[in-house]
């Protein structure tokens, strides 16, 4: 190695360093391009979430009113049963 710089050997640094900045800079813009993706992707899942979310709730609420129907169906054939054996005594 030489123990000099010349002016031939810094124009060939500053081009070697400018190729390797360059490239750096496109990885860069990819990882920016691939971040960008993943934050649509998220925000789409989001998305999907927020409307699963309300088919439970809404499942649910289906499921407490069918089981209370039942109940009441159950309670008003007690009733009758007790309303028939009390009037047959």
């Amino acid at each position: 190695m030489r123990s000099t710089w010349t002016d031939s050997r810094l124009d060939d640094f500053a081009a070697h360093t400018d190729k390797r900045f360059d490239a750096v800079d496109r990885r860069f813009d990819q990882v920016d391009r691939e971040l960008r993706a993943m934050r649509e992707e998220i925000g789409g899942v989001r998305g999907e979430i927020a409307g699963v979310r309300s088919e439970v709730g809404a499942l649910q609420r289906t499921m407490i009113q069918v089981g209370g129907g039942l109940i009441a169906a159950v309670l008003g054939v007690l009733v009758a049963t007790l309303g028939v054996l009390v009037t047959q005594l």
